[in-house]
C-alpha cells in the first residue's frame, strides 16, 4: 500500500501544482536611453601667415623709377618774405644791389622768364625799379646783385630794359617817405622776346601780350 499512496501523493501534488495561477513575469525596465555623446571639438588649427615674398621683377622692367616732385610756380627771395620789409641793403639807403629771387617749375612750353619791379606808391605814379626780359626758360632765379647793366650782356643773353630813371639796370626802394610797396612780377613767356637796349615797361608789355603762360608775384615793403 505504502508505494500507491505516495504515487498518489505526487499526482495530487503536480495537478495542485498545474491548477494554480501562474507567477506574473517581472516587469521589463524600459531601456535607458543614453545621452548622445557630444563631439569632441578638436581645436581649429592656428593658420600661420606666409611670409611674404618679394615682389620678383623680371630682366625687362628693372625697378621701379622714382616719381619727381614738381615745385609750383612761385616766386620767393631769401632775403625777406612776401609782404615783409626789404632788408637796407637792396635801397638806396645801403647797397642798392638787386635781391636773390627764385621760382618753381614753369608751365611746359616755356621759351624765356620777364621781372617787372615797380612801385604802385610812388607820388608820381607807379615807378619802375626793374625790368630784367629774355630770363633763359632753364633758369630758376636770379643772383643777388646781378651782374648785368645793360642789354644783351652776361648771364646768358638776359636783357634789362629801361627803368623809370631811364637807366637799363637795378634801382631799389628809395621812396620819398612813408611806407611803399614793392611788386616783383615773373612771367613766363612761350618765346623770347626781339627787343633792343631802348625798350621799356609799356613797350615790354606789349611785346609780352598773348604769349604770357604763367605769373609769379612778390611784394616787399620799404620805409623811409
Amino acid at each position: 500500500m505504502k508505494p500507491r499512496i505516495l504515487i498518489v501523493l505526487c499526482l495530487g501534488t503536480l495537478l495542485l501544482a498545474a491548477c494554480a495561477a501562474p507567477a506574473a513575469k517581472p516587469a521589463e525596465a524600459p531601456p535607458v536611453e543614453e545621452a548622445p555623446e557630444k563631439p569632441t571639438q578638436e581645436p581649429e588649427p592656428t593658420e600661420i601667415p606666409a611670409e611674404t615674398e618679394a615682389p620678383v621683377l623680371s630682366e625687362d622692367e628693372g625697378p621701379p623709377e622714382p616719381v619727381e616732385e614738381t615745385m609750383p610756380f612761385e616766386l620767393t627771395s631769401t632775403a625777406f618774405a612776401n609782404g615783409e620789409p626789404i632788408p637796407v641793403k637792396y635801397s638806396c639807403d645801403g647797397e642798392d644791389i638787386s635781391p636773390p629771387l627764385a621760382w618753381g617749375d614753369p608751365p611746359e612750353g616755356t621759351g624765356s622768364f620777364a621781372l617787372i619791379m615797380d612801385d604802385p606808391d610812388a607820388p608820381v605814379g607807379t615807378w619802375n625799379h626793374w625790368i630784367v626780359f629774355n630770363i633763359p626758360a632753364n633758369t630758376y632765379g636770379l643772383e643777388e646783385d646781378l651782374p648785368i647793366t645793360g642789354i644783351n650782356q652776361v648771364p646768358e643773353f638776359i636783357s634789362i630794359a629801361k627803368n623809370s630813371w631811364s637807366r637799363n639796370d637795378y634801382g631799389g626802394p628809395c621812396p620819398p617817405g612813408g611806407t611803399h610797396r614793392y611788386f616783383f612780377k615773373l612771367y613766363a613767356l612761350d618765346i623770347i622776346l626781339s627787343l633792343d637796349e631802348n625798350t621799356d615797361k609799356s613797350q615790354l608789355l606789349a611785346a609780352m601780350e598773348g604769349h604770357i603762360l604763367a605769373e609769379a608775384e612778390l611784394m616787399g615793403t620799404y620805409t623811409r
